[in-house]
């Protein structure tokens, strides 16, 4: 494959798309009153901006928690924004997965992934990812707060949620005494990121 020159203008450009569609999904959302909180990657690092901007891994894709009963009114409002509805098979997680594309032909890694509250994320989550309870509005969108942020992290369990909670961990957001908040499946996950805090 033939790549052209490294730009720093198309780096820079492609962290802010990944903004601007979360920003235009959260006000879309907001102006509707319907409840939803950013959660995935954007949430990590939006928290850990807070702390350490030098640490901050930036995401593409930007995942939305909403209730399913609401989906109707979701699919509408952010229609009228102007994302494609599209339901698309969804390894690793039960079912499909449903993503707004911003045009049609939008790559999915480009989309906002819908997390149904109350639902798993992966057939192997220990827990079901939590409601859109708390979010705290900050930056311009609703942000699961942090716990239960950490707790869909480590329900999934993937290579990424493996990378975030250490992100989470470098900055001081977590540490050994979460251990005794969670459950026993969790925290013998979190077990093995504070064991090897490097990877």
């Amino acid at each position: 494959m033939k790549t052209g020159e490294v730009s720093w203008a198309r780096m820079e450009e492609s962290i802010e798309k990944v903004w601007r569609r979360l920003l235009r999904a959260a006000a879309a959302l907001r102006a509707a009153g319907v409840p939803y909180a950013v959660v995935g990657g954007n949430a990590i690092a939006a928290r850990v901006s807070r702390v350490d901007e030098a640490a901050v891994r930036n995401s593409r894709a930007v995942d939305l928690l909403v209730r399913r009963e609401d989906f109707a009114r979701i699919r509408v409002v952010l229609e009228a924004a102007g994302f494609v509805y599209r339901q698309l098979s969804a390894l690793g997680r039960p079912g499909r997965m449903d993503v707004f594309l911003e045009t049609g032909d939008g790559k999915v890694r480009d989309a906002l992934h819908i997390i149904w509250a109350a639902e798993k994320v992966t057939a192997e989550s220990p827990e079901a990812a939590p409601y859109p309870v708390g979010a705290e509005e900050s930056g311009g969108f609703a942000l699961l707060p942090l716990e239960p942020l950490v707790r869909m992290k480590l329900s999934s369990f993937r290579d990424k949620d493996r990378v975030h909670l250490r992100d989470l961990l470098e900055v001081g957001l977590i540490d050994q005494s979460w251990v005794e908040k969670l459950p026993a499946a969790l925290a013998e996950r979190l077990h093995v990121i504070l064991d090897d805090p490097f990877g």
